[in-house]
Parts: C-alpha cells; sequence; structure tokens
C-alpha cells in the first residue's frame, strides 16, 4: 500500500490530485465540495481556477495549502502525500513551502508593514534578525521605505496587497497560492499586483495557483481550469 501511495506522488508535479473528494458532514445532508478530482500542476505553472460561487474552488485552494485534508483520494505536495500527515508536518509543509495570498489581505493590525513581513520568518527561524531579507523582499514588491513603519489602515488598499505578497515571499516558498487577489483593489492597482505575479512566475519560477472570477485577471495564467459543482470541467491553455 505504501509503495503504490508513492508512486502516485513520484510523478514529478509539485500538487498532484488523485481522485480526491472533500465532503462536508452537514445536519441536513452532507456536502460533496469536491468529486473525484484528477488534477496535476507542475513547477513554474501559472494556473488560474474559475467557477460559479459553491463550486468548489476554496476547497480545492485549502486542500493544496494543507488548510484541510482529503476525506478521501490522494494529494501530493512536492511528492509527499499529506494523507496521514500530523498536524505539525502539515505545519512545516505549509510555513516551508507555501505562500497565501488573500483577498483580503489578512494583515495583522497592531504590527507594521515591516513586521507583518517579518512575523512568518520569525516563526520559522525563531530569530528577529531577519530585517535584510524582509527589507528585500519589500523593496521587490515596490513599497517605499517610508511605508514601512505604517500599519496596515495607514495603507491603501494596493499597499496592503504589496505588503501581503512579500509576506507570503518571506520564507522564499516554491507555490503561491492566490485567492481574489485583486477582488479589492480598483482596476489600475490590480494590474500592477498582476504585473508582480507574472514577474514572480516568469522570472522566478513561482508556482501560482490563482482563485479569480475575473476572466481579464485569468488571462495571466498559462492555464485556466473550470470546476463546476466539485468537478473539473474542462482546462484551456
Amino acid at each position: 500500500m505504501e509503495e503504490e501511495i508513492n508512486a502516485i506522488c513520484s510523478n514529478g508535479s509539485i500538487i498532484r490530485f488523485h481522485e480526491v473528494t472533500k465532503v462536508y458532514p452537514l445536519p441536513g445532508e452532507d456536502v460533496v465540495a469536491l468529486d473525484k478530482v484528477t488534477l496535476d500542476l507542475s513547477p513554474g505553472d501559472f494556473v488560474a481556477i474559475m467557477g460559479p460561487s459553491g463550486s468548489g474552488k476554496s476547497t480545492l485552494l485549502n486542500l493544496m495549502g494543507c488548510l484541510d485534508t482529503p476525506t478521501s483520494g490522494d494529494l501530493c505536495i512536492k511528492g509527499r502525500n499529506i494523507r496521514g500527515m500530523s498536524d505539525e508536518e502539515l505545519t512545516v509543509l505549509r510555513r516551508d513551502h507555501i505562500g497565501f495570498i488573500f483577498q483580503q489581505f489578512n494583515l495583522l493590525p497592531l504590527l507594521t508593514a515591516l513586521e507583518n513581513v517579518q512575523y512568518p520568518l520569525i516563526l520559522k527561524t525563531g530569530s528577529r534578525e531577519c530585517q535584510d531579507r524582509c527589507l528585500a523582499v519589500l523593496a521587490a514588491m515596490d513599497l517605499d521605505a517610508s511605508l514601512h513603519s505604517h500599519k496596515p489602515s495607514e495603507l491603501s488598499g494596493g499597499q496592503q496587497q504589496r505588503v501581503a505578497i512579500a509576506r507570503a515571499l518571506v520564507n522564499d516558498p516554491e507555490i503561491l497560492l492566490a485567492d481574489e487577489p485583486t477582488g479589492n483593489l480598483d482596476s489600475k492597482t490590480g494590474t500592477a499586483i498582476m504585473a508582480l505575479l507574472d514577474d514572480l512566475n516568469r522570472n522566478q519560477g513561482k508556482t501560482i495557483i490563482m482563485v479569480t472570477h475575473d476572466p481579464a485577471i485569468a488571462k495571466y495564467a498559462r492555464r485556466i481550469i473550470r470546476i463546476v459543482d466539485g468537478k473539473i470541467t474542462g482546462t484551456e491553455g
């Protein structure tokens, strides 16, 4: 059985779903959020996931981020099957290999921009001596140094998202998961943020998986995956 599980994960994909089903038990009736999904993502992919509300997009992203686990089937991240992994092992996998970018930014309101970026690195290393790395990723996000001491409430939406992307990058993950990354931004700012993500994919080789409802944003991806009622109905690109 273990050899079979290892074989499933050894095809070179950075993320692999093999017959993955996710069921949420509810008092009235169980909800099948994903239904036997099989999907391979290669290192360096830039993928957009599209589908109507309730189609399973967020569940797919949560599973990729090890925030949830499949009810059945196999999910492999960087060649490791997450089936049977402990909470601690999943936490380490998330921390070291996956970065998250959210529509709501999810910055810690009491911390400055710089401290928000420092926080994941402190969790990883246990050291607060990480300012050079944090300053470097903030500079790469083109955030003016005068804003580093500002709290999130003192920043514009675009500035907050730049800080959020810097935070996602500070541990140098191979995988970036973006949930409607431009959803709270005006079109000009959204275009600037997508240019940053495009650069991270093309020039730094980051694997990016992005949920979006906007066809104009999806065009930045090299491949579009469409999902309806928990099933992948097609791919483009």
